[in-house]
């Protein structure tokens, strides 16, 4: 299934001395653009790589740059679609009211539009990514091959709580803006401070602007958590073991798992966010 052309060279994101903003256009450059109807505008794609399809969904109040550490890897393996999800950069907002399944309908129908007709394909959904991944992949039905979800909510258990975020809104000093994203980049996305870089508070900066939905309200609901048991796709969860959300409550997240397929991998990754 899997194209076995290997990555004969380190790849470095960003490349050393590279600003946030070159390694971000360079990374783009790889890949083509499209756009398929979304809500009153359109949903704009970023396409890359040859093989088997797979679709990136990234997190809340992200864009595709969230998988920007993973394009060139991905892309000698598989042909990547990497949408900005509804209501998120680059893309219009989906139709109201505001929901996975929503949201997933738009994100369903652009690979209608860009795969030929009844081409299967895979799918990786990242946090609020996830939710609306399992939603497509419920939706869709034999057509998803693997669903793999990556430290998402929506799952309708207990989750951890998080303190000592800050608020960007009304600061206009640029400097306190990066360390306030640094700040709450540590408390909810990184298990370990050290490796937020200058790229991932510039992608921060950048794509919480951009967002135009929030995410949370689908991650507080339980609608992922509805939508495994429809999936036929070949599931499997990747967590951090440092989490925030879900560090000491890894074990309901893993049966919920294996009470949808029982043969499900569920892969915790020691000290990651």
């Amino acid at each position: 299934m899997m194209d076995e052309r290997a990555v004969t060279q380190p790849i470095e994101v960003p490349r050393p001395g590279e600003s946030p903003e070159a390694c971000i256009a360079r990374i783009a450059a790889l890949g083509d653009f499209a756009t398929t109807p979304c809500g009153d505008g359109d949903m704009v794609w970023r396409i890359f790589g040859d093989g088997p399809p797979l679709l990136l969904c990234h997190g809340g109040f992200g864009r595709w740059t969230h998988w920007i550490r993973n394009v060139e890897f991905l892309s000698h393996h598989f042909r990547l679609y990497v949408p900005d999800l509804p209501g998120h950069g680059d893309s219009a907002v989906p139709p109201e009211p505001f929901s996975g399944p929503g949201v997933a309908a738009a994100v369903a129908a652009g690979m209608d539009t860009l795969l030929p007709a009844g081409q299967r394909y895979h799918i990786a959904g990242f946090s609020f990514g996830g939710i609306i991944g399992g939603c497509v992949a419920g939706a869709e039905g034999d057509r998803v091959e693997t669903l793999t979800i990556c430290g998402s909510n929506g799952l309708g258990l207990i989750r951890g709580e998080v303190t000592g975020l800050r608020h960007w809104r009304g600061v206009e000093d640029p400097a306190e803006i990066a360390a306030i994203h640094r700040n709450n980049l540590s408390k909810v996305m990184f298990g370990n401070p050290d490796n937020i870089d200058d790229l991932a508070v510039h992608m921060q900066t950048v794509n919480v602007v951009d967002a135009r939905v929030k995410g949370r309200l689908v991650a507080v609901t339980n609608v992922l958590a509805e939508m495994l048991p429809k999936v036929s796709a070949r599931l499997a969860g990747i967590w951090g073991g440092a989490d925030c959300y879900a560090r000491d409550y890894m074990e309901e997240r893993r049966a919920l798992f294996r009470a949808a397929q029982a043969d499900a991998p569920f892969h915790v990754i020691d000290g990651a966010g």
